[in-house]
């Protein structure tokens, strides 16, 4: 029996981590939610995380600013960014620090379960 994957997912919006939380648990993953980067990074469920999904616009650090401190930690963690903003600037900043996807909400669910499908293969690759 497989060990369903964490991820987690960061939003400073409580009905869009709820929204996800059940999209993913409904497909049978174990789903960690946070209010913010800073929450996550204190957590002890940032260790055992196989994806994360963040907003790239929060109080304080950003999704961006997130993933680029734990790449500079030696984390290789995929990363999906979702956003209400999706600026071509944000999007190529966000590929280029090593997102896997980046996504505008709103999103349809079936896109986010193929850029986690992505991120979760083995040999992942970025997309927009």
């Amino acid at each position: 029996m497989s060990v369903a994957s964490v991820i987690s997912v960061l939003d400073d919006d409580p009905y869009v981590r709820a929204a996800i939380n059940n999209l993913l648990e409904s497909r049978g993953y174990n789903v960690h939610t946070f209010a913010s980067a800073e929450e996550f990074l204190s957590s002890t469920d940032s260790s055992d995380t196989s994806c994360v999904i963040a907003d790239v616009q929060m109080p304080l650090m950003s999704g961006i600013d997130l993933l680029t401190q734990m790449r500079a930690q030696g984390s290789a963690t995929p990363f999906i960014f979702i956003t209400a903003f999706p600026d071509d600037g944000v999007r190529v900043r966000a590929l280029n620090a090593g997102a896997i996807c980046f996504l505008g909400k709103p999103f349809a669910a079936s896109d986010l379960m193929q850029c986690l499908d992505r991120a979760l293969a083995p040999d992942h690759q970025t997309t927009s």
